[in-house]
């Protein structure tokens, strides 16, 4: 069985494209799949706190020396890291808010790319520690961005994702959903396309 594990990061919640995007991919997969399992994590709805240095200091704190309001914030983290080394395929349905990911989503990052659990530091530089994963990105934006130095989304989430080993990423854009009616159609059908062929 395959477990996959979506995380949707939209402020507008399940009416956000992104989140359609995802939630339509991963049940299109669901019903072509012989069986796999599903965890769902919506960051807007329950969100996580950002990292600040009271929770940094528990994650560099030693286990044996950890208090117990310590032992509480990386014990959430863990819970995390969890997910992500039983996941055999990721799904992120990504809005593109001021040119970056949603400060939500960064939250979670920060949450899991930590050192000496999803990735290590070695004398050849950083080696990621999660391997065998398939990631699928839905990506909406109100602009169109893909290919353009105005892009640094992308490029983000493929070295944060590699840090920690994953590098298996495919993308599926839906741009210029504010820029008018035919031209959002367009994208949005394009992009159903694309989610029909990778879920088949």
């Amino acid at each position: 069985m395959k477990t996959i594990l979506q995380i949707n990061s939209s402020l507008f919640g399940e009416q956000g494209q992104s989140s359609k995007m995802a939630n339509d991919f991963v049940d299109r997969l669901q019903a072509n799949s012989e069986a796999s399992a599903l965890i769902r994590r919506d960051l807007h709805a329950k969100p996580l706190p950002h990292l600040d240095g009271q929770r940094f200091a528990a994650f560099t704190t030693p286990a044996a020396e950890r208090d117990a309001g310590q032992r509480a914030m990386v014990a959430e983290s863990d819970a995390l890291i969890n997910e992500l080394r039983d996941a055999d395929i990721i799904v992120l349905g990504m809005p593109l808010y001021n040119l970056g990911v949603p400060s939500t989503f960064k939250a979670y990052i920060d949450h899991v790319a930590r050192a000496g659990e999803t990735f290590r530091y070695t004398a050849n530089g950083p080696e990621g520690l999660l391997q065998d994963k398939k990631v699928y990105i839905f990506a909406a934006r109100g602009g169109k961005y893909e290919g353009t130095a105005m892009d640094t989304q992308t490029a983000y989430l493929r070295h944060i994702l590699g840090l920690m080993g994953i590098k298996d990423i495919e993308f599926v854009y839906a741009e210029g959903l504010n820029m008018g009616g035919d031209v959002a159609e367009k994208a949005l059908a394009d992009a159903q396309e694309l989610i029909r062929q990778k879920a088949a």
